[in-house]
């Protein structure tokens, strides 16, 4: 019987707003990998790197150049019966590396029964059924836009940002401040519920501005950016974090699409930061935008994406304005909340220098990350065998992975596929920084249905 263990060869896709050359980590770990038909080109932008079983850029098996979901189709224990059965033979989830050098669109990706609906009405900018939950996890500093801004601070900017207001409506604006002052917190349900309806009706007139409003109100928003400076929207007394970043902020996304709509979404949008390991979820039907950086993704298998901004693509923005929740919250509660894997043995070795495996659970079956990063020459982390399929990518250092008695060496950008059932070790050849810089850094995105148990012991079904 082979051994379920087998090196990937996967796919990069160039896009305006992936980073340049070698820059682009997506594009470095696609050159890891022996291939015909890519080679880094230094003036071109490279965005995402695909790992999984998707057909728009599916992963293939580096020795025998069979896809990853025809080997899958051929022997479904490759990703146990329970997730075959589950899943249609194929890999549940999408696993991605970006590289974001200037914003991609604002977006949302539709839930299961509108993904279906969309799909059969218009396949060509919705290529799939299936709905794209995702989770993001930065290799790099990263910024970006994530989920509604809690709703004192959008009643701040539509006080203090004339150009804004314009946009919105001064009545509707009236009405949204009046709507949610002294409720902006409140768990009532008829609160609740009002507060998300001005604010669907705000940010829908925003949506649906008329082009010479908007290059009106461009005009004024720059012109105030750069008179005000540190002290625009109200300076100091901004109740946003990252507010003193704000001026600069406008003039970086409007140098990259200049009059976009966008410029205003983000008065609407929690800014978000992510520091290396750090981590962020996206429910479907949640609004985001990515700004810069690289990370590490991991979604349901899917490429369904409505787009509503900073993008030359096809946008539908009445599908945007009307599928969105309008749920909002402080960044606090877009952020994840990682946890000790607990199904992993580190080596003493790795116990003294620091080393871990970090759970990135949300709260959906298709999928899970464990970041490893082992900091000592000949540090180990033993994987307990799941019922589910993984792919594991290394990201910095070098070492090995072992499935029984085979044993393959693992470098930057190297991708494997380990079958259902498979005892996984990893290990280190080289050293951490004293500085705290981390050695062997890998990511292991897995599946298992029924079985998956979380960092708090919890049964995910």
């Amino acid at each position: 019987m082979q051994v379920p263990l087998f090196r990937l060869q996967c796919g990069v896709n160039s896009y305006d707003w992936g980073k340049v050359g070698k820059d682009s980590a997506a594009a470095r770990f696609a050159a890891a990998t022996p291939s015909d038909d890519f080679s880094i080109q230094e003036e071109k932008p490279y965005a995402e790197l695909w790992m999984g079983t998707h057909p728009s850029l599916p992963s293939k098996d580096l020795q025998t150049k069979r896809t990853l979901l025809d080997m899958m189709h051929d022997n479904q224990m490759l990703l146990s019966k329970s997730v075959a059965e589950k899943y249609e033979n194929k890999l549940p989830f999408l696993f991605k590396v970006l590289s974001i050098n200037k914003a991609l669109s604002i977006q949302a990706h539709p839930n299961k029964k509108l993904a279906e609906k969309l799909h059969a009405k218009d396949s060509k900018n919705y290529p799939d059924d299936n709905h794209k939950p995702e989770m993001t996890i930065a290799i790099t500093p990263f910024d970006g836009l994530c989920g509604f801004r809690p709703l004192a601070e959008i009643s701040h900017f539509l006080q203090t940002v004339p150009s804004l207001r314009k946009l919105v409506g001064e009545q509707d604006a009236d009405n949204f401040v009046k709507t949610v002052k002294d409720k902006e917190t409140s768990s009532d349900e008829s609160a609740v519920a009002a507060n998300k309806k001005a604010l669907q009706t705000c940010f829908t007139n925003l949506m649906n501005t008329s082009k010479d409003a908007l290059a009106s109100a461009v005009e004024d928003l720059i012109s105030s950016v750069k008179s005000s400076g540190s002290d625009f929207a109200g300076g100091s007394n901004c109740p946003t974090p990252g507010s003193a970043n704000l001026s600069a902020l406008i003039q970086r996304l409007n140098d990259q699409f200049p009059g976009d709509i966008g410029l205003f979404v983000l008065f609407f949008l929690n800014y978000i930061q992510l520091d290396i390991g750090e981590a962020m979820f996206l429910r479907a039907d949640d609004i985001h935008a990515y700004l810069s950086g690289d990370i590490i993704e991991c979604m349901a298998s899917s490429d369904n994406v409505v787009r509503a901004g900073f993008t030359p693509k096809f946008k539908d923005v009445s599908t945007l304005t009307s599928m969105l929740t309008y749920s909002y919250a402080p960044i606090s509660e877009q952020k994840m909340h990682p946890t000790d894997y607990p199904y992993v043995t580190l080596s003493a070795s790795a116990y003294s220098s620091n080393s871990s495996a970090t759970l990135y659970d949300p709260p959906i079956p298709e999928f899970a990350v464990v970041r490893t990063a082992l900091n000592r020459k000949g540090a180990k982390a033993t994987f307990e065998s799941i019922e589910g399929p993984s792919i594991v990518l290394c990201t910095k250092g070098k070492g090995w992975i072992s499935v029984g008695p085979k044993r393959e060496e693992v470098k930057e950008g190297y991708v494997f596929f380990v079958g259902s059932t498979a005892e996984v070790v990893l290990e280190s050849e080289v050293e951490g920084g004293e500085d705290g810089d981390e050695g062997f850094v890998t990511f292991k995105a897995f599946c298992e249905v029924g079985e998956h148990v979380d960092g708090e012991g919890k049964q995910k079904l």
